[in-house]
C-alpha cells in the first residue's frame, strides 16, 4: 500500500502516453513525458471530487486521510 500512489501513476503514463507512441529518440519521450505530466496535473480527477490536484492541495483536501486505522490480526488460538 506504500507505493498504490506512484504504481497508479506509472500505469496512467504508460497506457496514455508511452504505450501509444513510438519513442524514437530520448528527446521525443522526454517531451511527450512533459507534455503528460501537464495535462495530467490540469485535468479534474474523481478521486479529488473532479478538482485539479492545485485545487484539491489548496483546499486542504490532499491532507485529509479518508482511510481506516490498521488493525492488527487477531491472534491464533492456543
Amino acid at each position: 500500500m506504500d507505493n498504490i500512489f506512484s504504481e497508479r501513476l506509472s500505469h496512467s503514463l504508460k497506457y496514455e502516453a508511452v504505450y501509444l507512441h513510438e519513442l524514437s529518440d530520448n528527446f521525443n519521450a522526454q517531451r511527450l513525458i512533459a507534455c503528460w505530466f501537464a495535462s495530467y496535473t490540469q485535468r479534474a480527477h474523481s478521486a479529488l471530487n473532479h478538482a485539479t490536484p492545485a485545487e484539491a492541495y489548496d483546499q486542504g483536501m490532499l491532507l485529509e486521510t479518508h482511510a481506516k486505522p490498521c488493525r492488527l490480526p487477531a491472534p491464533l488460538p492456543a
